[in-house]
């Protein structure tokens, strides 16, 4: 089947709700909400195989560690593993004294009775109740009134309390979550959450959580602002409560809707890291947090060591993270366009004397995640000479001369075309080296210098042929020119060591200026005495002038051909 051409016909809002008296647009996000990972349970629920219960503690460990008060560790009255893993944690000692579990249940008493089961001994546990409350529930699914969607809730909520009554060695947090709330009419979901709340007898001291999931997104983000800032503002004894949210990601904009609802007066947000879900997932705790850490407010949790989180989610849940997820991919903070590659380098140049992270491209400094600079910038057939410049002076400290790198950028590009691949830093050296160390037609076969470096005489090959020749000079480098007596003018010299040991070669760079064109030629030699990499250097541009006048040539040659 075909997409309609009038989908109309086919689909229609599900909720049309207007909410004149919003606010929440005029509001911005000052502080992070409360965090609660539901990795555990709803991240683990959507696996092709879920979690043993090694990996789960495992997992709760990183979770933990990242510095999660609040986690959802599963549904203990659905499986056998479920209900051993939370007895594994409450006897293991696993449970810091700071964090609290949570763990779900459904409306029905059998269920509640295992899960009560599963947190005998718990120090503070969060009991999660839910029913579904959408007329396409109601109608479809349960073949009950709102009336009777309503006194499930509050017969079940009333179970609960009692069951916590009876451990009172727990400290018992209650949360309430009228599934699909999103497709609910505001009214319906606004009698069953007033209903649940009386029942427990939420007070100041002894909140409850109502939590208002997106279970199906089915709308823009700031049709569910509409409806977080209306039930915020409409909910009895509102200060007794701790407005939650968990936003689904069906349309791909659960994190635009989480940070909206934040807006709208929700104080807590559920999701999972990476946006693990059922169907397209929840809503991304990563992504969410780290824009609140790129707008200059710390999250509360820590991912400084991002690619080690990362890792241990994709072994935990066999699913592969994306390279361009934000902040975590593999090639979120890399640039393959010339025109990018070159605004980051140039921003890396003044970063340090800026008061605020001002790197083009760069929302956050990569460091900050545990990247290093180093992928920062990486040349295709895409990239432009800032890129190859980038490299050849982080990787391999070379500052090629402005009007040298045109040319060698043009050089690298070619290899990029003909190849197809990325061509890496290892490779770009390989081309520079074959470009600017040139041995033919003429070579270095021997130097003696006196007289401190004033007076040289050098033995040559060009060709087949041996020549010897002196000249004198200031200085070893004046000597030699005078000595070869080529028409050519040095502009530029700089020599470096390509190790750190004592035996690492030397390596120089000369530019020189042919007389006769004016062109400028870089050549460069290498050698254990920097002095003869220094000579080598000026053989090297030598060489290449001949191929350079030799290119003209030709060119002038096809311009005047017929």
């Amino acid at each position: 089947m075909s997409m309609l051409k009038n989908p109309a016909q086919k689909y229609r809002p599900v909720l049309a709700f207007d909410f004149p008296e919003r606010t929440w647009p005029a509001k911005k996000l000052t502080r992070p909400p409360v965090w609660m990972s539901t990795d555990l349970r709803d991240g683990n629920q959507a696996l092709f195989e879920p979690m043993s219960i090694a990996t789960k503690l495992e997992f709760f460990k990183t979770i933990v560690g990242i510095g999660f008060k609040e986690v959802e560790i599963g549904f203990p009255s659905a499986s056998e593993i479920e209900f051993e893993f939370t007895r594994l944690l409450i006897e293991g000692g696993h449970i810091p004294d700071d964090v609290s579990i949570e763990v779900l249940t459904q409306a029905r008493e059998s269920l509640i009775r295992r899960t009560f089961e599963s947190l005998r001994g718990a120090r503070r546990a969060i009991v999660h109740l839910y029913n579904a409350t959408s007329p396409v529930f109601r109608r479809d699914v349960f073949s009950k009134s709102a009336d009777e969607v309503r006194e499930l809730a509050v017969e079940h909520a009333r179970l609960i309390r009692e069951l916590a009554a009876a451990q009172p060695e727990t400290q018992w947090v209650f949360q309430y979550s009228p599934e699909t709330f999103s497709a609910t009419e505001p009214e319906v979901a606004l009698d069953v959450c007033n209903a649940v709340i009386a029942e427990w007898n939420a007070t100041p001291q002894h909140k409850v959580i109502i939590n208002l999931p997106a279970t199906v997104e089915i709308s823009t983000p700031n049709q569910y602002a509409d409806q977080i800032e209306w039930m915020h503002t409409h909910l009895a004894r509102r200060e007794c409560v701790v407005l939650s949210v968990h936003p689904h990601n069906d349309r791909g904009t659960a994190v635009a809707a989480a940070e909206l609802a934040m807006l709208a007066g929700a104080d807590r947000v559920e999701g999972c890291l990476f946006g693990n879900g059922e169907r397209t997932g929840n809503v991304d705790l990563v992504t969410l947090a780290m824009n609140f850490y790129a707008q200059g407010i710390h999250p509360g949790l820590d991912f400084s060591q991002i690619d080690k989180i990362a890792a241990q989610v994709e072994r935990a849940t066999r699913i592969p993270l994306h390279p361009r997820h934000p902040y975590a991919g593999s090639l979120v903070y890399t640039a393959f366009s010339g025109s990018h590659q070159d605004a980051i380098r140039k921003g890396f140049a003044v970063v340090r004397k800026n008061e605020f992270w001002e790197v083009p491209y760069l929302p956050i400094d990569p460091a900050d995640v545990g990247r290093s600079y180093e992928a920062i910038i990486r040349v295709n057939s895409q990239s432009g000479k800032g890129g190859i410049a980038h490299l050849m002076e982080t990787a391999h400290g070379i500052t090629l001369p402005v009007a040298e790198l045109p040319a060698f950028s043009r050089i690298v590009q070619a290899v990029a075309d003909d190849s197809g691949l990325e061509i890496n830093a290892e490779k770009i050296w390989e081309i520079f080296c074959a470009t600017y160390e040139k041995s033919a037609p003429m070579t270095l076969l021997l130097q003696e210098q006196s007289g401190q470096g004033r007076h040289i005489k050098i033995t040559l090959k060009r060709d087949d042929a041996t020549i010897t020749c002196e000249g004198e000079g200031s200085g070893p480098i004046e000597a030699f020119m005078n000595a070869i007596a080529m028409p050519v003018r040095l502009r530029h010299f700089e020599e470096r060591s390509l190790g750190e040991d004592a035996h690492a070669e030397a390596m120089a760079l000369v530019t020189l200026e042919d007389n006769a064109s004016g062109a400028l030629v870089m050549g460069m030699g290498r050698d254990r005495n920097s002095g003869t990499a220094a000579l080598r250097a000026i053989v090297s541009a030598c060489n290449r002038i001949g191929e350079v006048r030799s290119m003209r040539s030709e060119k002038m040659l096809e311009m005047s051909a017929p």
